[in-house]
Parts: C-alpha cells; structure tokens; sequence
C-alpha cells in the first residue's frame, strides 16, 4: 500500500530537499488528488491502492483526466512532476522495486512570453510613492529593490537587515531550495534602501515591543508577507493608472528583459536571476528578438 509512505516522502522533501511549505502543501494536494482519481477508478479506498496499480497506464490515464477536466498543460506537468518525485523517493526506500512511469513523457508545454513593463513604465510606478511618508519610504525601496536586482519577492520579504551590505551596495539572499546568492544594488536602489534604513524603518519597528530581524516591516512592526507586497504594488498601479495587471514578478520579468535589450548576455543574466538551468533564462531571449524586429521595422528603409 503506497498511500501510507505519504506522510514520510514530504518530511523528506522538507529535511533533505529543504521544500518550502507551500511546495508541501502542493506535493500533498497532487498526491492526494492522484489517489482519489485511482480509488474511483478501481473501486477501492485510497489507503489500499495497491502498488501494482500504480504503473504508467494509470498515470496516462489520469493526465487524460486532467487534461478533460481542462487543467492546463502546466499544472498537469507540475502534477506529474509530484508523483515522479514520490515514486523516486519509494524507490529510494526500496518500497518499489524499479520506477513504474519512467516511460510517462511530460505533457508538451505551452510557450508563454513572460509580460513586462516597458523602462517608461517602471519610472513612473517607482516613482508613485509619497517620498515623505515612512511608507511611501519603505515603499519605494521595495519597489526599487524588487526591480533593480531582479530577485523574487519571496527573497525580498526573507531579507534580513544582516543580510544588507550597504557599503559594498549588495544584498544577500535565499532563494529556492534555500540556496544564497549575492545580488548586485544599483545606485537607485541603494538610494531608496539607505533612506528607508536610515529614515523610515525604526518608526515600523516601534509598533511592537518584539525584535524583528526582517528588513522591510508592515504597520506592525512585523515582517511583511508576499501578499502585502502585492497589495502595496497593486496601490501604486492604480495610482500611476498603468492600465494593466501587474504583479512582482513582472518587475523581474522587466529586469531580465531591461538587461539583455541593453546588452548583458544570458550567463550573467542567469546568475543574476538564480536560474539553476540557463534554459530558464533563455524564454527572455524571445522578447529581445522581438525588441531587435521592432527595431528594424522602425529603421530599415524596406522593411
């Protein structure tokens, strides 16, 4: 019986793989959602699937379920890539004795061209903060810092003021599967930090009698989450009237952009990101090609 080793594989995948809670909370939906699909099909509790069961069949199968229940390609792969991620770990614990859908390929992908803003725009949503303000201060640095380094803001919020080296203008931060990197602050950037550490942050800290090492604190005076940063981005594009939805990322979608149009190549661009594999990196190279076709159209005197 497989669905019992469940409990076991995430605390794996916390201890060893250094999953992050949300990655844990999604491995136990697809798993779970996975065994509900095969106690249907087969008429039987989901605690006592037996192992024989569990083959490529039944995994093809389930993705043409999904796929008729009309998920989309990517969160299909990303199911798949649960299970597959299970099955190693039972083969690892010896509890199958060979991997049952190795033969199982990852639905196509759909190829999407990450959105970004364009240098005109991100000068006026930096620039849409109340300089006079402690939260327009501690705004605008987030801001600046979120698109002057490119990093996610999952790593902005898990900064810490040691983390912060303003004399060297870097920041380090943990990115995924909690592994450092060092990223670069540019002088915009180290501006607005050097402000808001210097000026703003302690008038946030005062709202609560217990130590935070965060860097950036909400009225609080605590650490501020990931859906804060989305609710002070999404006040300042109502302000500036940008007239799109607009999320953190695409302010790393618009760094990544911003560098290769300017001339950075995909290595440096990669490191700069944390990109573990460069293909990651190289869906921006299609947005620089289209850049370098607009601006033939607009030159070329028979384009």
């Amino acid at each position: 019986m497989l669905f019992k080793h469940i409990d076991d594989f995430l605390d794996h995948m916390r201890v060893e793989k250094s999953a992050s809670s949300l990655t844990l909370i999604s491995y136990r939906t697809d798993l779970l959602q996975f065994f509900s699909f095969m106690a249907d099909k087969y008429g039987t509790p989901r605690e006592e699937i037996p192992g024989e069961l569990f083959n490529h069949k039944s995994v093809r199968e389930y993705l043409t379920y999904l796929q008729q229940q009309g998920l989309s390609r990517a969160t299909m792969a990303r199911k798949l890539a649960s299970l597959r991620s299970f099955v190693r770990y039972l083969c690892r614990e010896n509890v199958l004795p060979g991997n049952p859908i190795a033969a199982v390929a990852t639905p196509k992908q759909d190829k999407k061209l990450p959105r970004f803003l364009y240098p005109v725009e991100i000068e006026t949503l930096i620039s849409a903060p109340d300089m006079t303000s402690t939260a327009g201060k501690r705004d605008r640095a987030i801001l600046e810092t979120l698109y002057g380094t490119g990093i996610r803001v999952s790593e902005l919020v898990g900064i810490n003021l040691k983390d912060m080296d303003l004399t060297s203008a870097i920041v380090k931060v943990k990115g995924k599967g909690n592994k450092e990197r060092i990223a670069p602050l540019g002088r915009k950037a180290l501006e607005s930090l050097t402000i808001y550490i210097n000026e703003a942050r302690n008038s946030f800290a005062r709202k609560t009698s217990e130590t935070s090492d965060a860097l950036f604190l909400n009225k609080y005076g605590k650490r501020l989450s990931e859906r804060s940063i989305r609710n002070i981005l999404n006040k300042y594009v109502e302000e500036v009237a940008l007239n799109q939805k607009v999320n953190p990322h695409m302010l790393r979608h618009s760094f990544a952009t911003h560098l290769l149009n300017n001339g950075a190549d995909l290595r440096s661009v990669q490191e700069l990101l944390g990109h573990v594999k460069l293909s990651t990196t190289q869906i921006y190279t299609h947005l620089t090609r289209e850049n370098i076709k607009n601006i033939y159209n607009q030159s070329h005197p028979r384009r």
